[in-house]
């Protein structure tokens, strides 16, 4: 297991590199760059912009440099922790997606962890107690949630908490804390404000997996084993968490890999609406203006918790699975 640890961790590096120019190519495949965006933007609010003026913003950004040395100079910087300046905010991007990129993934720990704990014992129970009526009801609320978009739910929540309850929902924080210090009372805070972003977020993850476990279970009690097990005598309890559980459990654990970054870039219609100060409406203001720095941060570090969360899921695998064996 060692041994295999060791290298995927190896692999990783090319990977990252791949990831690193794949994200580069991402950016620059839009007609123009930052200032060309900058310039249509100042056009549409009835702004000239001089061409002279135009022509300096491209050289000190280095607009005008190959884009293998444009390519090389952000790697090298972002390797060191230097992501470099951002155009539109003019400020270091290191500075703007550190509280942000932190809070994402504080978001989607909570909601991974969430799904989980819902998604595990209602798949258990449909599976156990298929074609009851406590199995419909559970069928149907799923298919609800895997057919209602999130910002809907996002928008009826925030609806019924200000009409009926006079309380506003959004934000990850109340006034009074959003430019506090850290401390445990802000703490405290952000956890009360995190309820409702994980519940929505969480929705259509958690009805998937409900699904993923009550077919990945039923499919596990028809096996010989669990027939066997049950004629020597084992309760039925000890047989279904022993076994059938523990082998159906695979697909939540082969989900951490990409389950992980897919909560952090899909929740920004959510994160819009619900004003959430996360990574999400940043990057999507980043890829708009093409904001290359900005953006092949988020991207960069999406794609390193991409690769880091497939080695822990393919750990966790071994672990749960007594006959996955890596040699």
């Amino acid at each position: 297991m060692l041994g295999y640890i060791v290298r995927r961790i190896i692999w990783s590096i090319p990977f990252f590199f791949a990831a690193s120019v794949l994200a580069y190519i991402i950016i620059q495949a839009p007609p123009g760059d930052y200032v060309t965006s900058l310039a249509a933007r100042m056009v549409s609010e009835g702004n000239d912009m001089d061409p002279s003026r135009i022509e300096a913003l491209r050289i000190r950004f280095g607009l005008d440099d190959p884009h293998p040395v444009q390519y090389f100079r952000w790697i090298t910087g972002a390797i060191q922790g230097d992501f470099g300046q951002s155009y539109e905010w003019d400020r270091p991007v290191s500075e703007l997606i550190g509280q942000r990129m932190a809070l994402s993934v504080i978001l989607a720990f909570s909601t991974m962890l969430f799904t989980w704990a819902v998604a595990l014992p209602f798949g258990i129970f449909s599976a156990v107690r298929k074609y009851t009526m406590g199995d419909y009801i559970i069928t149907f609320i799923g298919f609800i949630g895997l057919a209602t978009p999130n910002f809907l739910i996002a928008l009826v929540l925030m609806y019924i908490g200000v009409v009926h309850f006079g309380s506003d929902v959004t934000g990850l924080f109340s006034s009074e804390y959003v430019n506090a210090d850290w401390s445990f009372a802000k703490m405290l805070d952000l956890l009360k404000h995190m309820i409702i972003p994980v519940v929505i977020i969480g929705t259509s993850s958690t009805a998937s997996l409900i699904r993923i476990m009550r077919a990945n279970l039923l499919d596990e009690l028809q096996k010989p084993y669990v027939v066997t097990a049950r004629a020597k005598g084992l309760s039925e309890t000890k047989l279904l968490l022993k076994y059938p559980v523990r082998l159906a459990l695979n697909p939540f654990v082969s989900t951490l890999g990409w389950a992980f970054p897919q909560i952090i870039s899909g929740s920004t219609i959510v994160a819009v609406v619900l004003s959430l100060p996360t990574a999400d409406p940043l990057m999507l203001d980043a890829l708009l203006t093409q904001d290359m720095y900005l953006a092949g941060a988020f991207i960069l570090l999406l794609s390193a918790l991409s690769i880091v969360g497939m080695l822990v899921s393919d750990i966790l695998l071994a672990l749960v699975d007594p006959r996955i064996r890596y040699r």
